[in-house]
């Protein structure tokens, strides 16, 4: 155990008009070094975390978190960034530096604001963070990345169409009470599962519901070591943080299997000696319905090819047996990029705590996180533990 997150602070995800990246940086930064107990100037080094490539063009985000209180100039900032994992890269940035005792007490921002370009637009940015030699003329962007996958995947193991429409249902129907999801709307299976004119098929057998939206938005947690943590008035351990990154072309694995997500749960779970079952709750990766398919398979939870049994048996329903994305996730969250990796951790912070309102899950003790870049190619995986 290196570090504890000790305070943290979310925005609202959505579609942020007249507000920049500073603003949503600055806002949480406050927000987060508050709810720590600390003041700015305790704070020893900050990680910003963004993806941006585009989407807006004030870039060398690092220094803007400085103008959140005249006490953070000249505090060392670092920007981070690994695709849609760059959110929990910039945590590990921050505890790497706790473990090598760089720093005692640790700011971590990740941000994104997406909307200020064309939705055409939107996807050729994101198109970047695949193997762009082989994949960067597929239509649809990183829709048409997970359409391939998803129509490979009911190619070998059947049509999981139904099980889709149910993750996205379950999804929604979370996000419905969370009142920082950027979609507060219960849709309903039968909405999710017919093809119509306000839920087109996007890319292959990807429906509109199946695919994460396009956020503005901002998270922020505060890390510190063990002794320090001890001292304030929470502390939530990392029983486990483990990184795992495989081979970016989709063309040299076999990408219904994402061996690098599996790989990090197992190491997280043999690090943090414990079972899967052990969980409370789980915030994971759904950038699209058939991602979190393909991640119940992988953290373990089914055998390859069966994930549509955890939906359809209701194990990751909110009064499942591991309930998954209580939040609403990317699905009905949002997937402001840069920050979505902090937002899963916070969710998951606040389930620990016992202080997530009304997504709380029942006795979530401890809650795991799955945070990935690309099409399983930076795989991030938490466990967290509230000491406090």
């Amino acid at each position: 155990m290196s570090g504890c997150i000790v305070g943290w602070a979310h925005s609202k995800f959505g579609k942020h008009e007249g507000v920049g990246v500073e603003e949503l940086i600055t806002g949480v930064a406050a927000e987060a070094i508050r709810h720590a107990g600390l003041e700015p100037a305790d704070i020893d080094a900050i990680y910003v975390g963004t993806m941006n490539g585009g989407f807006v063009r004030q870039d060398f985000p690092s220094s803007l978190a400085l103008q959140t209180d005249p006490a953070l100039r000249f505090k060392p900032s670092t920007r981070v960034e690994n695709a849609c994992a760059t959110g929990s890269a910039a945590i590990h940035q921050g505890l790497n530096a706790i473990a090598a005792r760089k720093a005692r007490r640790v700011l971590v921002v990740g941000v994104e604001k997406m909307t200020e370009v064309s939705g055409q637009q939107v996807g050729e940015l994101l198109i970047r963070a695949s193997y762009v030699r082989e994949e960067g003329e597929i239509e649809g962007g990183f829709a048409g990345v997970f359409g391939r996958i998803t129509q490979t995947y009911f190619q070998r193991y059947g049509d999981k169409s139904d099980a889709l429409a149910r993750i996205a249902a379950k999804n929604h129907r979370n996000g419905a009470v969370n009142p920082l999801a950027h979609f507060q709307k219960d849709l309903g299976y039968e909405f999710c599962r017919t093809v119509s004119d306000k839920n087109p098929l996007v890319a292959g057998p990807l429906r509109r519901t199946d695919c994460s939206l396009v956020s503005d938005g901002a998270a922020a947690v505060v890390l510190a070591d063990l002794d320090t943590a001890l001292a304030l008035p929470r502390a939530v351990a990392f029983r486990a943080a483990e990184q795992v990154n495989d081979l970016l072309p989709m063309s040299k694995r076999d990408i219904l299997h994402f061996e690098g997500a599996e790989l990090a749960w197992k190491r997280a779970l043999a690090n943090a000696r414990l079972g899967l079952s052990d969980l409370g709750m789980v915030e994971t990766h759904d950038c699209f319905t058939s991602a979190e398919l393909i991640e119940y398979e992988a953290m373990g939870l089914t055998p390859r090819g069966q994930g549509h049994v955890a939906i359809e048996e209701g194990w990751t329903e909110k009064d499942g047996k591991l309930p998954v994305n209580p939040s609403g996730g990317l699905k009905a969250k949002g997937h402001p990029v840069g920050a979505t990796g902090v937002s899963m951790h916070v969710m998951a912070a606040m389930q620990v705590t016992g202080t997530a309102g009304p997504i709380q899950v029942r006795d979530a003790k401890l809650a795991g996180v799955f945070n990935m870049g690309g099409a399983a190619v930076a795989n991030y995986v938490s466990i967290l533990e509230a000491l406090r």
